[in-house]
């Protein structure tokens, strides 16, 4: 899961020594996640590609301005919306696609299959309860557990409230609870609250 400190030392890297190594290492880490999201809005492999190249076509030429990026995983994920936007809008298509509409598809679970011993019988069971979330559901899933973004990034992006994020992920993990036969009985995924004094 990429995180945004290494991205900020590569983007950094970038942007002062033209650090040509540093950018391929960016597109080796990035590349396919924000392909399989530009797909999701745009539903083609090969404008999704398009996309995603235009995208690191852009950091490459704007790199001097790289280091100002607070949330690097936010940006290019922001980036890449707006960039599939705009593509759809220039096709007349749909200009409004909402998350529910986009087409999700999660290439792994965020469990460790040999660190939890899991049978493949309860993987694919965990894999059929993910793909049966609703689609809002699934694709905050998606943005939180495999692709690392924060709560408030997440909200950002769909441009929804953090707290409808944490509603949909305590559904998520429900769910996923439910097909795993465990209990979850107090899903407390909020800030812990602070201590009084």
């Amino acid at each position: 899961m990429p995180e945004n400190d290494p991205i900020k030392r590569l983007l950094a890297a970038i942007a002062f020594a033209n650090d040509q190594a540093a950018y391929k290492e960016l597109f080796m880490l990035l590349h396919g996640r924000l392909k399989q999201f530009a797909y999701s809005i745009l539903k083609s492999q090969e404008e999704a590609e398009e996309l995603v190249s235009d995208l690191f076509i852009r950091v490459w030429e704007k790199r001097d301005q790289l280091t100002s990026i607070e949330s690097p995983l936010l940006y290019f994920y922001t980036t890449a919306k707006n960039l599939a936007f705009n593509r759809l809008k220039q096709q007349k298509r749909q200009q409004n696609a909402s998350p529910e509409e986009w087409l999700v598809q999660l290439n792994s679970i965020y469990f460790d299959p040999e660190q939890l011993m899991m049978t493949e019988e309860m993987m694919r069971q965990i894999r059929q309860a993910i793909n049966n979330l609703p689609p809002r559901c699934r694709i905050i899933f998606k943005l939180v557990k495999e692709d690392g973004l924060k709560y408030k990034e997440v909200a950002e992006l769909l441009q929804l409230s953090v707290k409808t994020i944490e509603a949909q992920m305590a559904i998520a993990l429900r769910r996923l609870g439910k097909c795993m036969q465990l209990e979850i009985k107090e899903l407390n995924i909020s800030t812990p609250a602070t201590k009084k004094s």
